[in-house]
């Protein structure tokens, strides 16, 4: 889902996905996976990530040939299914997201390691409170790279907890 969100550009479930990611692949391979650079996966997971990809560009243009690049690594046609279908709940719940102004909470920013933070430039912007915040807010918020998290915040984000709520 990593490449699927920032291959939409969507900042809230890159930060969301890319932290999911460096738990069991690292940091430096979850911020290449978010800038596009599959070239150092697995095999199964370079396919699945450039079919992401492809699924969130140019659902139309996908051919029989890319279907059965997945099959050549293992992947099942109930597998492919599923995969294709979560990404486009993927590209409709970033549609809904995007639509309605939905951006990542700083709560979420704090548990996602500064490395990822970096590579996710694009998209919304981190608040604070979304429901109250002003327009001058909204100008000045911080980008996800620029977010300096105190030592508590550090401490919850190395123990992988998030306050206030799940990642949405």
């Amino acid at each position: 889902m990593t490449a699927a969100a920032s291959t939409l550009g969507d900042s809230y479930s890159s930060l969301a996905w890319s932290r999911k990611l460096a738990a069991t692949s690292g940091e430096d391979q979850a911020a290449r996976v978010v800038a596009g650079e599959d070239k150092d996966l697995a095999a199964r997971d370079r396919a699945l990530a450039a079919w992401a990809r492809r699924v969130v560009r140019d659902p139309s243009g996908t051919t029989a040939e890319q279907v059965d690049e997945l099959r050549a690594v293992g992947y099942d046609d109930k597998q492919i299914f599923a995969v294709t279908l979560f990404v486009a709940l993927r590209i409709a719940f970033s549609t809904v997201n995007d639509a309605l102004g939905a951006a990542p909470d700083v709560e979420l920013v704090a548990m996602v390691p500064s490395t990822l933070r970096a590579a996710i430039s694009f998209g919304r912007q981190p608040v604070a409170r979304p429901s109250t915040e002003s327009s001058a807010a909204k100008r000045t918020r911080p980008r996800p790279q620029d977010v300096t998290l105190s030592k508590g915040q550090s401490e919850i984000a190395r123990l992988g907890q998030r306050p206030n709520a799940e990642c949405r």
